[in-house]
């Protein structure tokens, strides 16, 4: 009961204390070389971890000079705020100058300005509250952080967005923020932080966590390292990040205004601009609805997503008229937008006769996201051209996940195997359908295009695709 209030007090404050290995690790070997260029300050200071690591390199004596001038610690908690003052005493510091430079401030509503007054820059390293505004709306002991979302913060989406706001207006040079990876990944929760405060900071540096970082949130978090524009503009930027999971690699990010910033957006950028000018049409789900209105007596073998026989799906036939018949036999795919764990499960488009050995998969109630889902086409596809669209899509579906690490993707969850299993949404799989272009090909240009999708090599197919759009001579590829 104990532990389950204080999960619930810390989520109520959006509370995760930073680790000091952490800080030491990732974000100090960054900070030593400027000790003294700055006037260091964490406005959610907690215990002082992000902070009080820097005064040990201070040698003893020189400690409260230093103190005096180069760190202001505030917190809205007065016991955290009590905290920090004994450890600054413990550390030398006089206990006047301790009170001083470290109060008790609730600096989302009250931004503490007196940092300000300085010959230093100032550099903020924080790890600041998080709290969405859905969870905020929907739980009385939140309700009361509405109001920080109010005028120019309306349509912010989190306390940790409300906080770099602050900051920019503030005019803020530098800062090292511990905040939500869906800063550099979401979509709608992260749009507009992202547009709103990307044209006057770049992102110097990023550290990725795909495993859990604080001991009462499974919430993933990214460091980021933010310097300020000398001029404020809206263009591409590029930055190293560097991914800890079971191992650590790095990759260089691009961030483009046209897709809000949003890292990993190279899968959005392939399917607007490559989708086809005549597209095939695409809707998913086979319902009891459709079966109900199209009744007659030709059978069809199913399963039934919605129902289980063992650890398995249900088994079922049923009986629609032939038009219906003809549908369901006409389109025998369907997409797993799960990835299972395995190399062999990984989300894509299937056939349901080799997966499952029937005709059709029915939803016989409620649809759900993650389970297989059937795809129709209209016009219906010859044998061979659903076979090359099924290798088309996972070809490509494949090709953005290796450029992208998968960050296209939404994380289902985070686990000890060899890649972190990923969620593919039905807007994203009928996007990618839509740019195949079968369609709009002449025979002899189709022939070309369904070989080199057998070949299986991706820089080839969206060369092709790239040439065909720009109205290229496609004679050379024939």
């Amino acid at each position: 009961m104990a532990v389950s209030t204080e999960r619930k007090r810390r989520r109520a404050l959006g509370e995760h204390l930073t680790p000091q290995a952490v800080f030491r690790e990732y974000i100090l070997p960054e900070l030593l070389p400027h000790l003294y260029a700055y006037r260091w300050v964490d406005l959610f200071a907690g215990e002082g971890n992000l902070i009080f690591p820097l005064l040990e390199h201070v040698p003893p004596e020189q400690r409260a000079e230093f103190f005096r001038d180069h760190i202001f610690l505030y917190d809205i908690q007065p016991s955290l705020v009590a905290r920090c003052v004994q450890r600054a005493i413990q550390m030398g510091v006089p206990e006047s100058l301790a009170r001083q430079n470290i109060r008790q401030q609730d600096t989302l509503e009250c931004y503490p300005e007196e940092i300000l007054n300085t010959s230093l820059p100032v550099y903020h390293v924080t790890n600041p509250p998080y709290l969405y505004l859905g969870y905020i709306v929907k739980h009385p002991e939140t309700r009361a952080y509405l109001r920080y979302f109010q005028g120019a913060n309306s349509g912010y989406q989190d306390l940790y967005q409300i906080a770099l706001m602050n900051d920019l207006r503030h005019g803020i040079s530098h800062m090292v923020y511990i905040i939500p990876s869906n800063f550099l990944f979401g979509y709608a929760v992260s749009n507009q932080i992202r547009d709103d405060f990307l044209p006057f900071y770049s992102i110097r540096k990023a550290i990725i966590f795909e495993k859990d970082l604080f001991e009462h949130t499974g919430t993933h978090v990214a460091i980021c390292f933010f310097e300020r524009k000398r001029v404020p503009c809206r263009e591409p930027q590029e930055f190293e990040g560097i991914k800890v999971n079971t191992t650590v690699h790095t990759r260089r990010y691009r961030l483009v205004p046209r897709f809000h910033y949003r890292a990993g957006s190279e899968f959005e950028m392939f399917v607007q601009e490559f989708r086809a000018k005549n597209p095939l049409k695409v809707r998913f789900y086979l319902t009891a609805e459709m079966v109900n209105n199209h009744r007659g007596d030709f059978r069809v073998r199913v399963i039934d997503v919605n129902a289980w026989e063992g650890r398995s799906y249900m088994r079922r036939e049923i009986l629609v008229d032939e038009t219906l018949c003809k549908t369901i036999r006409a389109n025998p795919l369907f997409v797993r937008t799960l990835d299972t764990g395995s190399e062999e499960g990984r989300a894509g488009l299937y056939r349901i006769s080799e997966v499952y050995q029937v005709d059709g998969i029915l939803v016989s109630e409620s649809p759900y996201r993650t389970h297989p889902i059937q795809v129709f086409l209209e016009p219906a596809l010859p044998e061979d051209a659903i076979e090359i669209l099924k290798d088309y899509f996972n070809l490509m579906l494949e090709y953005f996940r290796e450029q992208t690490d998968s960050e296209f993707l939404t994380t289902y969850k985070y686990s000890e195997s060899r890649y972190t299993r990923k969620y593919l949404g039905l807007t994203q799989a009928k996007a990618l359908i839509e740019t195949f272009p079968y369609l709009e090909l002449n025979p002899q240009e189709r022939a070309r295009f369904f070989e080199l999708v057998r070949l299986g090599n991706a820089e080839d197919v969206l060369a092709y695709q790239r040439a065909r759009k720009e109205g290229g001579n496609l004679a050379l590829w024939l």
